[in-house]
């Protein structure tokens, strides 16, 4: 019971922190603004995080390990593409559910030079965990078969990718939250489905 309640904090002061930023931008929003939004002390916001980029750092954790428990979830007969693609699919129906505050954070992270080094820092984390998990799946050893890393690392390139460009393209349109996140990785992992195939070569 108390490590669920420590974990509801967590939650609250992660989610009214993750509002303001994207409303307010990184630098203008304070940790004094935060706590108020919720009704509680810094102090109580230092018990669970060190810095405003821990709060972000915090829900990319969240998501990598969604993402990474759903493609173990994945039917084992599923090619690589498929499993990846589909595992990706808990970011698109956040962002089809939630597209403006969903896009709002996307741009927070991919505008702010220290977000965008959390997260990149974080999906190199998911690659590694990708990884193991491509190659259990393909019954291959990851240290002396490249397969498994290089097919995560274009997972995670075609994920990013699309993100930026999702970003892009809401931006283009004035942030009229249009833009369709599930199209573009649809589109992304049609491309690098090729190598994404951990097949025997030949």
């Amino acid at each position: 019971m108390a490590e669920r309640k420590r974990q509801l904090v967590r939650d609250e002061l992660a989610e009214a922190a993750v509002k303001l930023l994207a409303y307010q931008g990184f630098e203008a929003t304070t940790v004094d603004q935060i706590v108020a939004a919720v009704g509680m002390s810094r102090r109580t916001f230092s018990r669970y995080f060190q810095s405003k980029e821990d709060v972000v750092v915090h829900m990319l954790a969240g998501a990598g390990a969604q993402l990474c428990a759903d493609l173990r979830a994945r039917p084992a007969e599923e090619a690589p593409a498929q499993a990846l693609r589909r595992a990706l699919s808990g970011f698109t129906h956040i962002s089809a559910e939630y597209p403006d505050k969903t896009l709002r954070v996307t741009r927070l992270i991919l505008d702010t030079p220290a977000l965008l080094a959390r997260f990149l820092e974080r999906t190199s984390q998911w690659q590694d965990e990708i990884t193991g998990i491509l190659a259990e799946r393909a019954g291959l050893d990851p240290r002396t078969d490249l397969r498994p890393a290089l097919a995560a690392g274009v997972a995670i390139t075609a994920f990013r990718t699309a993100l930026d460009r999702w970003a892009d393209e809401d931006r283009e349109r004035n942030g009229d939250g249009s833009s369709d996140l599930d199209g573009l990785l649809d589109q992304a992992f049609a491309v690098v489905a090729p190598a994404l195939d951990l097949g025997t070569p030949g």
